[in-house]
């Protein structure tokens, strides 16, 4: 009888990436998967590390594992284990504990339980290869194709240099073939992924620049739709600009984490710019891409995070023509310097203030969709959803729901939308002129 094993995975695009790597590799060692609600032999989580509440979501997540299965593996992986593996080691509910870069006594702890209990490497010394795969996540059939590692900026909230250890980067030829291989195995899109995808390529001798990478996507890639998963506000120079939205391969669609709208709270966080370049860099990119859909990250209740300068900082995001942004409340994470900052805010508080954004966002993110009813928009289908409609995103990252065949799903059709259901556009398939019928009525 196979192996079983069941992955939990927390936080972010970068983790769910990692474990779909962990999957392939045991599937292709014949173990099988299971969801992490079934009973397994092995049950792995991927953790998160980025707040308080994500530490302590991955030792309850492992003490499942144990009420599931009493003689299973449980192995914890990811963030936490990689910045503070004694505290999992600490914890009875966990067998093993591999940090980041360490695929080879993951797989192997996973399928035979060798290996030491923790297996850890300082990576702000040592340099972990990057494991290049193209993967599509759950529910999408996007691909996602992880182009850098590690992170050199040191924000003074985030743990992520930490625990993702140094910037590195994959070469342009491994990225080019990866590209091919996608387009191969019939993927329509592709996003490019990394832990801070700006410092692309600094680590590459001889050097190269994600501008440089961009071109030559723009240039060679064979897929139809190349999207970007996150840049900083300083690394989006007008050169990838004109580059991105000079090619028809890459969507309008940015990300943009901006973490806070007031000056004086963005050099307490290390970030390098000012609101006002954000600003900037937003209308750089609405002129070259006047449809694009702009999202943003925001901190709240960050430390010395006033009540008026919460007020200039809301007003500022209120003002922009962003399209979603994600809201995070302030939390400490020891090591970071912002542990040692005074002034911090009441919980209560940065729980108020964060809802307040949030409501922010959701008008934000309804007013964008708005702007589209009576458009019609390339949308890639992915799946079919409960209410039997199909679903997927148009280039500038707009959920679209339409009616239509299973033969659909992995393909770009043209939706004129006609309403917006909550922040969701619903619309009708527009047929080729060929076709004696105009639309498919979507319901």
């Amino acid at each position: 009888m196979a192996t079983r094993f069941a992955i939990a995975t927390l936080g972010c695009k970068v983790n769910q990436y990692d474990s779909a790597i962990i999957e392939s590799r045991l599937r292709a060692r014949g173990m099988e998967r299971r969801e992490f609600t079934e009973q397994a032999d092995v049950y792995i989580v991927n953790t998160c590390t980025i707040t308080d509440r994500a530490d302590a979501e991955s030792l309850r997540i492992a003490r499942r594992a144990r009420r599931l299965n009493p003689n299973a593996r449980v192995v914890m992986t990811g963030c936490l284990a990689q910045a503070s593996p004694d505290l999992l080691a600490k914890a009875a509910e966990v067998d093993v504990v591999v940090g980041l870069g360490r695929l080879d006594d993951l797989e192997r702890a996973a399928a035979s339980g060798a290996g030491e209990r923790v297996m850890v490497t300082n990576l702000r010394k040592e340099k972990a290869p990057i494991e290049l795969a193209a993967v599509a996540l759950d529910g999408h059939t996007r691909a996602f194709l992880k182009l850098q590692e590690g992170c050199d900026q040191f924000c003074t909230f985030c743990i992520v240099p930490f625990s993702r250890g140094t910037s590195r980067s994959v070469e342009p030829r491994r990225v080019m073939a990866a590209l091919d291989d996608l387009h191969a195995r019939g993927f329509k899109e592709v996003v490019l992924t990394g832990v801070h995808l700006g410092g692309y390529g600094k680590d590459l001798e001889p050097l190269v620049e994600l501008a440089d990478l961009l071109e030559m996507i723009a240039e060679r890639c064979p897929l139809e739709r190349v999207r970007i998963s996150s840049l900083d506000p300083e690394e989006l120079s007008d050169r990838i600009v004109e580059i991105i939205s000079g090619s028809e391969k890459f969507c309008p669609h940015l990300h943009l984490p901006l973490q806070s709208g007031d000056d004086e709270t963005l050099s307490r966080m290390r970030r390098r710019y000012e609101r006002d370049y954000f600003r900037d860099r937003v209308e750089r990119v609405l002129s070259a891409w006047p449809d694009a859909g702009i999202g943003t990250d925001l901190i709240v209740g960050f430390p010395g995070e006033s009540g008026a300068h919460f007020e200039s900082y809301f007003k500022f995001v209120e003002s922009m023509p962003l399209a979603y942004f994600h809201v995070f409340p302030y939390s400490v994470r020891a090591g970071t310097t912002a542990a040692k900052f005074s002034g911090r805010v009441k919980p209560a508080e940065i729980k108020r203030r964060a809802a307040l954004m949030r409501e922010l966002g959701e008008r934000k993110r309804t007013e964008f969709a708005r702007r589209f009813i009576g458009s019609k928009l390339k949308v890639l289908l992915e799946e079919r959803g409960p209410d039997g409609t199909l679903r997927g995103y148009s280039r500038n990252y707009l959920r679209v729901s339409t009616q239509g065949p299973d033969e659909l799903t992995n393909r770009e059709v043209e939706v004129e939308a006609s309403t917006v259901e909550g922040t969701q556009l619903v619309g009708e398939i527009v047929r080729p002129r060929a076709d004696t019928t105009a639309c498919v009525r979507a319901s």
